[in-house]
């Protein structure tokens, strides 16, 4: 767990970050204190009424690892459980093990390689809304509490960074 100095010292840095991409570089040097070596990810919803009602649209917004995941990428959702938790419900989804994220993510193929093996996704709400999700895949088993902690505060930093 790490002290609460280093907490309030990334408010005040992220109360100074004169852009998107210092801030975001600011919030994955962070989870890498927090949770060691991690890919990190926000997805904007781009969902329109014109898209089918069983499906999410997702639009890559940051990306720690650009060359595999890369910014402005798209995906489409279907209904599953990850959805429903972090869309319908507006609560946190948490994955351990390599089953349950090829269970969860029909995008695993490209995360094998990378060695992750877990995964924390909060939703971002504005009323009661998901508009985005903050996404750490960690090369672990099992995430402990602080952990999941530490990435919901940090999500909660990064959403005035979203438009």
């Amino acid at each position: 767990m790490l002290p609460v100095s280093l907490y309030a010292n990334l408010f005040d840095v992220l109360s100074e970050a004169g852009s998107v991409d210092v801030a975001m570089r600011q919030i994955e040097a962070f989870l890498r204190l927090v949770a060691g070596p991690v890919t990190f990810s926000i997805n904007l919803n781009v969902t329109t009424a014109d898209d089918p009602r069983n499906e999410i649209q997702l639009q890559r917004f940051y990306s720690s690892h650009g060359r595999e995941f890369p910014v402005a990428g798209r995906k489409r959702k279907l209904l599953s459980n990850w959805t429903r938790t972090l869309f319908l419900e507006g609560q946190v989804f948490v994955a351990e093990g390599g089953a349950a994220l090829a269970e969860t993510f029909d995008d695993y193929d490209r995360m094998a390689p990378l060695g992750l093996n877990a995964a924390i996704n909060v939703p971002i709400l504005r009323g009661d809304q998901c508009i985005a999700t903050f996404n750490v895949f960690g090369k672990r088993g099992h995430w402990l509490e602080h952990e999941v902690l530490a990435v919901r505060v940090l999500a909660m930093l990064a959403a005035r960074w979203l438009n």
